[in-house]
């Protein structure tokens, strides 16, 4: 029968009494244990379990699986798993440390698999947004009666695809790989989604960018492009472990399931072809945002130069008549100062006209 969730086969810190080692103080199983279940042909069966009470009842049957996801769990919290399902030492540190890049890794009759997870922060624009892509991970260890999840990060959850693969019986029937491969299926969904919303943003930047007489933000486009970067050093380095569990190298995934990870190889391949493409299009933007900086500066520096050049005639004829020689043209005459200014007047039109023409003003 199942039990109630107990502290058996966790470790906790423990404390001095009157001279004694006081036994370990439990550390509650809700703490870091998001959902533990026993699954029979597909089916989940009632109650709430332990991971060790989940064990024994599948090796008891010798038919089923256990499921058990943690969150975020420190060294302290997770040996007692590890111990329970005889994880190997190096991947339950990878699992408690985090940050690993994308990978599978085969540790006796074990499977390790970290996979990153991505969400995209919702932003009025992509030119006034401070994050665009938000990283997450997910581990996974494998064995042949078990799957353990380890995830890091807020948005990575995976109740939501505990709760289909239950209502879908036969697809759990397959095994533990068939929780794999929703997990990996799922991720790779994920990565699909925020490509498709980072096209968006990149489609409105490149509007902005060749839009006349719009001012341009480099450093958004310098953002956009270090986002690109994250999201394509979570998808790339996960083409190797799915071809290695769809080639059929890893006897853990029964035959029937090595299909459904072809499908997801192909899907990451549209994703990793789109970040590649988005690489080339910000890289051209930032090119033709320099230009287009480049352009506006020559184009006002050749209005000040043109109105430098007006400015330039009453300049010199003010420069001439103001030597004070007393020999000078009409210097006595009546009509000699308005001759002097209509001439200043007319060259300075004529100048205008002459420039703008030539599309200097």
């Amino acid at each position: 029968m199942p039990s109630l969730p107990s502290f058996s086969g966790l470790r906790g810190r423990s404390a001095r009494t009157n001279g004694r080692v006081a036994p370990p103080i439990p550390v509650p199983l809700s703490a870091y244990v998001v959902d533990c279940g026993v699954y029979i042909d597909g089916k989940r069966l009632p109650g709430r379990w332990t991971h060790t009470d989940a064990v024994r009842e599948v090796r008891k049957r010798h038919e089923g699986f256990v499921w058990i996801g943690l969150y975020e769990p420190d060294e302290e919290q997770i040996q007692g798993v590890a111990d329970t399902f005889g994880l190997h030492e190096l991947a339950v540190e990878d699992a408690v440390q985090a940050h690993q890049r994308p990978k599978l890794e085969r540790y006796d009759d074990t499977l390790f698999m970290v996979l990153k997870t991505v969400h995209y922060i919702e932003h009025d624009s992509p030119s006034t947004a401070n994050e665009i892509v938000e990283t997450g991970e997910l581990m996974v260890f494998l064995g042949k009666d078990f799957v353990v999840t380890v995830r890091h990060g807020k948005h990575a959850g995976v109740g939501t695809l505990r709760r289909s693969l239950e209502a879908d019986p036969e697809r759990l029937a397959m095994g533990p790989a068939a929780v794999l491969h929703a997990i990996a299926d799922m991720a790779v969904d994920n990565y699909l989604a925020v490509t498709e919303a980072i096209e968006d943003d990149i489609d409105e930047m490149e509007v902005q960018v060749f839009a006349p007489r719009t001012a341009v933000d480099s450093e958004q486009i310098y953002l956009m492009k270090r986002e690109v970067l994250e999201l394509k050093r979570a998808v790339t380095p996960l083409a190797a472990p799915l071809r290695r569990l769809s080639e059929g190298y890893i006897t853990l995934v029964p035959e029937e399931v090595r299909s459904y990870f072809r499908d997801v190889e192909d899907h990451l391949t549209t994703v990793s072809e789109h970040i590649a493409s988005f690489d080339e299009l910000l890289s051209t933007l930032i090119d033709a945002a320099l230009a287009k900086i480049t352009l506006q500066q020559n184009t006002d520096m050749r209005k000040i130069t043109a109105w430098a050049a007006i400015i330039s005639v009453p300049t010199m004829i003010a420069g001439i008549y103001g030597m004070n020689f007393e020999d000078m043209p009409e210097l006595k005459w009546r009509f000699g100062y308005p001759l002097v200014l209509g001439v200043i007047l007319l060259t300075c039109l004529l100048l205008y006209r002459i420039l703008r023409r030539n599309r200097w003003l």
